[in-house]
């Protein structure tokens, strides 16, 4: 493959609207992204250099999309455009005049008026310039032979300074107060600022083939005599020596170290260095060009062209792989007085690399790794030299591996075992590179190699690793490697990660409804579901929310229910969607009433009705889970309202749950009639007395069972049940109440077991009064005696007897619990 110093690319096409369109571009200027047209019917069009995926600005690596025009006028050709940054100027010279521009909206700046009868002009960088206040500018008279210096502020612009001229200019440019200018037989230097002039050296070309370019630093680029490209500085004199191009050159521009002319047909490159021709390009109906900060746009009637330039260390590898390598070594030199010093690192570095590319393709991926990792590669060198793999199309490569990359492609079909091997490699380098400053830098090729390569692996661990996390897979590049392969929970996974969570969901969706298969995931809809109740996006909750419910009512309100405290939904809006999901939104009530604590009448009057709905519309065996919670709600819950919930069951035959109700209204007698004789259950009437006297006192509870065998004794049916209840639980009943309700005609015998465990009862219960009683008293006695014990008093020789007032003259005494001491045979006349 050729050396080439230049990259090309086609960068944008004049759309013609008609064949009678002669809006043919005529010129170019360019500054930062922004790139200007001028067109041969007078119209100024604003072009817009897109980024590239790496940051760089080069045009060459980029695409254009058009911005805003200006039409001028009817007829005559925009001739030169040049912008002033510093205050978003842009001077046009159309119809003999210089207009000035805002560089954005193209809009005519009002403050500077045309300056009119101008051939040529050119703006120059001066003192003023970098001060920030003005720029200075040179203008050729079209009616007289002088050039006038202008000062060109924000809001104004005169002439401060003219300079005679014997010829009028053809062509002019300016390096900071040097003007080299062209007229129709010679070429002269001009210093703006004393206004002389110094002729340098005839020519014969024709206007057409007049060319003037400042290189910078002081030199200027002619095309001479003979077509001979001179190279003169601002002193006038040459320090390299010329060129030799072609005839009919019809434009000339630098981009050290390199200089580029221009023919119609073709657009060569010579080095400044050696002055040899490196390059050709064919560039069919070339008009002219444009030098830019890193290369040069090319431009015909409707296309442009960009030549960005390659990087020297590429080149010089190039010129090394060539075996030219007097030419890299020049080439190093004189890239070292333009570029920092450092240079020799870098392309140190790049050798470093080019040894491991030696031991890479000798599968030696070890040592490969260390020098890459060494080197500093750029991990997308590597993964360019797979087929297939995920890399951006504007990344230009600094390494020639073009050749050996197809060995790659090559291997991939003749020997998927050993290309298995060099998979792995690239799986390993990019891991270890994908935290480091050179992986950061190109994050997105790497994630998005690395998805695809766990793809092609069938490595389904280490690929949903990679999406679940936020990551910098690109969605251009990955997501129809993942739709290929049918990898629809990852696509889902790496959507969500991108924070497109409608997208994500809808991927799930496909998955669960059985329009994409994908069995990487066994449970995709509780994925949706756990996704949905974290989501903090509440428009893609909502969005997703009839069919989570339509799906499964019991999982998919989980979506509201298990969300982050600071992530909560409007609890009106809940209830009302889940209006029509009645399972759904019972289990929803629920979360609000024992888990949110909610005491809202209205949660509870709802979850209490809902819960009679679903008993009146089911017969299964969830309506006897469902009754045990109504029943639960209805007597634990303090905050529903009773005559509410009353109207809802009275009419139904919902007998237990209408008493739990009378009985919460205090009519207890009625409770118990329902359960004894509507819903003739009395095991249900015997438990709801155990209930309704739960943290009551005993006396309530005995009132509730009397209550109830009023109710058995008043039907002679249930004079079984009566008797029943009393043998069941004697030790509640007062056996004088009991006594009291029985009627006469009962026979002792009939509650005889009643009567004999209630005396039973009632004697355990007297004796264990007295037994207490006893305990208490003598727990009483221990105490005082311990009391009496631990008590120290004196005893004198005077002490008396409290009772018969004699002298205690023997050494036996005692003292009794009010601290008076007595005869021993005195005691029992003293009260201890």
């Amino acid at each position: 493959m050729a050396f080439s110093a230049f990259r090309q690319a086609h960068i944008y096409e004049k759309r013609a609207f008609s064949k009678e369109d002669k809006s043919c571009i005529q010129c170019l200027e360019c500054y930062d992204q922004n790139v200007y047209i001028g067109t041969k019917d007078a119209t100024v069009q604003h072009l817009i250099l897109t980024s590239s995926t790496n940051g760089d600005k080069s045009p060459g690596l980029t695409k254009i999309r058009e911005g805003r025009a200006r039409k001028l006028g009817s007829s005559n050709s925009v001739n030169q455009l040049r912008a002033v940054p510093l205050f978003n100027h842009l001077l046009v010279l159309w119809d003999r005049s210089v207009t000035a521009l805002n560089m954005f909206s193209l809009e005519p700046v009002p403050a500077l008026k045309k300056i009119q009868h101008v051939s040529l002009f050119e703006v120059c960088d001066s003192l003023l310039a970098s001060e920030g206040t003005c720029v200075q500018m040179v203008t050729s008279s079209s009616r007289r032979k002088v050039l006038r210096i202008h000062v060109v502020g924000v809001d104004r612009w005169e002439v401060v300074k003219e300079v005679s001229v014997l010829q009028d200019p053809v062509a002019l440019a300016v390096d900071g107060a040097t003007l080299c200018l062209a007229t129709s037989d010679r070429y002269l230097l001009c210093d703006i600022q004393i206004g002389s002039c110094e002729e340098l050296f005839p020519h014969n070309h024709s206007r057409q083939h007049v060319i003037v370019t400042s290189l910078g630093e002081g030199e200027f680029l002619l095309n001479g005599p003979e077509f001979l490209g001179m190279f003169v500085m601002k002193t006038g004199i040459c320090q390299r020596p010329p060129l030799q191009w072609p005839q009919e050159v019809l434009a000339a521009g630098a981009c050290f170290p390199y200089v580029l002319s221009l023919q119609p047909e073709l657009l060569s490159v010579y080095s400044m260095l050696d002055q040899q021709r490196k390059q050709t390009v064919s560039l069919t109906g070339a008009r002219g060009l444009l030098s830019t900060s890193d290369g040069v746009l090319v431009f015909t009637e409707r296309d442009i062209f960009s030549l960005s330039l390659v990087s020297f260390e590429e080149q010089i590898q190039a010129l090394v792989r060539h075996q030219r390598v007097e030419e890299a070594l020049l080439l190093l030199e004189g890239a070292q007085s333009r570029h920092p010093l450092d240079s020799y690192k870098e392309l140190q570095k790049a050798i470093t690399c080019l040894a491991g590319f030696a031991h890479f393709y000798q599968e030696g991926f070890s040592q490969a790794k260390d020098l890459f990792i060494k080197g500093e590669l750029d991990p997308r060198e590597i993964i360019r030299l797979y087929p297939d793999m995920c890399l951006s199309a504007d990344f230009q490569s600094h390494l020639d591996q073009i050749n050996k990359g197809r060995d790659l492609q090559v291997l991939k079909k003749e020997d998927r075992n050993k290309f298995h091997h060099y998979l792995a490699f690239l799986g390993d380098f990019l891991r270890a590179v994908r935290g480091t400053e050179r992986g950061l830098k190109c994050s997105k090729e790497v994630d998005s190699t690395l998805l695809r390569l766990y793809v092609e692996m069938n490595d389904d661990e280490k690929l949903q690793q990679l999406v679940a996390f936020p990551s910098k897979c690109s969605l251009d590049l990955c997501v129809p490697v993942l739709e290929q392969h049918h990898r629809f929970f990852s696509l889902g996974s790496l959507y969500e990660s991108h924070g497109l969570h409608t997208d994500a969901v809808k991927t799930w969706v496909k998955i669960t409804d059985g329009l994409c298969k994908d069995s990487s995931c066994s449970d995709v809809y509780g994925h949706i579901v756990a996704t949905l109740s974290q989501l903090r996006d509440k428009d893609t909750v909502w969005a997703f929310a009839d069919w989570t419910l339509q799906r499964n009512q019991e999982t998919g309100v989980q979506i509201f229910i298990k969300r982050p405290p600071d992530g909560q939904f409007e609890t009106q809006d809940v209830l009302t969607f889940l209006e029509t999901f009645p399972l759904a939104l019972i289990f929803y009530l629920e979360y609000l009433i024992h888990d949110l604590n909610s005491e809202e009448e209205s949660h509870h009057n709802r979850l209490a009705l809902a819960y009679v709905t679903q008993m009146l519309q089911k017969e299964d065996e969830r309506v006897r889970v469902t009754r045990g919670k109504l029943q639960q709600l209805l007597w634990e819950s303090k905050f529903y309202n009773i005559s509410t919930v009353y109207d809802r069951v009275k009419s139904t035959t919902l007998h237990p749950e209408k008493a739990i109700l009378l009985g919460r209204s205090g009519e207890h007698y009625q409770a118990l009639q329902m359960l004894v004789h509507e819903e003739k259950d009395l095991q249900a009437a015997e438990a709801y007395c155990c209930r309704a006297a739960q943290d009551k006192d005993s006396q309530f509870r005995e009132v509730l069972l009397l209550t109830l065998l009023q109710i058995y004794l008043s039907s002679k049916d249930l004079t079984g049940a009566a008797v029943d209840l009393l043998n069941s639980q004697p030790h509640v009943f007062a056996l004088e109440k009991v006594l009291q309700l029985l009627p006469e005609s009962w026979s002792v015998q009939l509650v005889s077991q009643f009567l004999v465990v209630s005396l039973r009862e009632t004697f355990h219960q007297r004796q264990m009064v007295r037994l207490q009683q006893a305990l208490a008293q003598a727990e009483l006695l221990r105490h005082k005696v311990t009391w009496v014990s631990k008590t120290k008093f004196r005893v004198d020789k005077q002490q008396k007897c409290r009772v018969c007032q004699g002298e205690l003259t023997e050494p036996h005494f005692v003292r009794n619990l009010r601290g008076e001491v007595v005869h021993i045979s005195c005691m029992g006349y003293s009260a201890l």
